[in-house]
């Protein structure tokens, strides 16, 4: 089959974990690079990547790359690049965006601009009408990217963030994204042998996002791609890889215990919401209160959880106090288990009171973090 070359866009310190994924859903030729990964599939493993993969933000099929040295530059190498006849008649709408720079070409709109008034002469010139521009839900998405004197041209295949599940109608002041949640349980290397606790669970995204994974819910299912409108769809394709991915949800499988406390009413009310939506009332447990209130489970256990950081959200010496009930807390009620605490604030995570075995970068919203890992003794 055809090969494909894709480029990856994941959250920054989950590159790995991303190209490691990718490569279980059979992606080839992974190259890791801040930010993204560049991969070459088949149609199917394309499609199957789609369905299945949870680490993602955005996904782009790259189909040129050329050199670009200014405005001109960019203006005839854009008509130049690629056939646009077959993907994008003047009856689609569609949208540009744009990332890095160049020395001539360094403000985004502008260069936006251009590749637009390239296209839409283009389609004048073969059509005698053009496209509209759409930048919520276009038909057609094109992103360029700008690095030294060269650009490449790529299709995003959607045109919002893959992080985005559906399953959680009511979020908090600061949400974990769904695809960093993902990541982060991945590296923490949970199975469902063991308890799973987030005592600071907000909108549930550790939560729902390990009942998903433990289910076998594959998470881009209930998705509308761009790439379904293209000339080179192939729809049996598309629905045997469908059929494979529903096939890999277990709905009597037992799980293990998956907890969550939550002292805020109204957040455990949008949690609750949250649960219901997904009908995981059976496989997730919240409770209201300080997690200081209750009593573990007697089994072998990890802790996950996105405390606040005194960023966005709490004031820092209430939460000073918060960090040091934590660690007393989980030493005496704890011990053997493994504590995964995504960390903004390197003073914070000082309060613990207990020594850190592994910390992995991760940018969480524009934040500076670290996924630490704890043994619990």
């Amino acid at each position: 089959m055809k090969n494909i070359n894709l480029v990856v866009l994941l959250p920054h310190g989950l590159e790995e974990i991303g190209a490691v994924e990718l490569q279980s859903l059979g992606a080839k030729a992974i190259k890791i690079v801040r930010g993204s990964v560049f991969c070459r599939v088949d149609l199917r493993c394309f499609y199957r990547i789609h369905l299945q993969a949870r680490v993602p933000f955005r996904i782009l099929r790259e189909v040129s790359k050329f050199r670009c040295n200014g405005k001109q530059s960019l203006y005839y190498e854009i008509q130049n690049a690629f056939d646009f006849s077959e993907w994008l008649d003047p009856s689609k709408s569609f949208r540009v965006d744009i990332s890095g720079v160049t020395k001539e070409l360094n403000h985004s709109h502008f260069t936006a601009l251009q590749v637009k008034n390239a296209i839409i002469d283009l389609q004048r010139k073969i059509w005698g009408e053009r496209s509209s521009v759409n930048l919520s839900e276009p038909d057609v998405c094109i992103h360029v990217h700008l690095k030294s004197d060269y650009a490449s041209l790529s299709f995003a295949t959607s045109s919002s963030s893959l992080h985005r599940r559906g399953y959680k109608t009511a979020v908090g002041i600061a949400p974990l994204k769904e695809n960093i949640a993902a990541g982060l349980l991945k590296i923490s290397n949970w199975d469902e042998s063991l308890t799973l606790l987030d005592p600071f669970c907000g909108s549930g995204t550790f939560l729902l996002e390990a009942a998903s994974m433990a289910r076998g819910i594959a998470p881009g299912l209930n998705r509308k791609y761009l790439f379904e409108t293209w000339p080179d769809f192939n729809k049996s394709l598309w629905n045997l890889e469908k059929k494979e991915a529903i096939s890999l949800f277990d709905p009597v499988k037992n799980l293990p215990k998956i907890l969550g406390f939550e002292m805020d009413i109204d957040i455990f009310n949008d949690v609750k919401t949250n649960i219901n939506h997904t009908k995981f009332e059976q496989d997730i447990e919240i409770k209201l209160g300080r997690f200081n209130e209750f009593k573990l489970p007697n089994t072998a256990g990890i802790v996950v959880c996105n405390p606040p950081y005194g960023k966005r959200l709490g004031d820092e010496q209430d939460l000073e106090i918060l960090y040091k009930d934590l660690g007393n807390f989980l030493k005496i009620n704890a011990s053997g288990w493994d504590l995964w605490l995504l960390n903004g604030n390197r003073r914070l995570s000082s309060c613990l009171g207990m020594r850190c075995s592994r910390r992995f970068p991760v940018s969480n919203g524009g934040i500076d973090c670290r996924w630490m890992h704890y043994e619990i003794h």
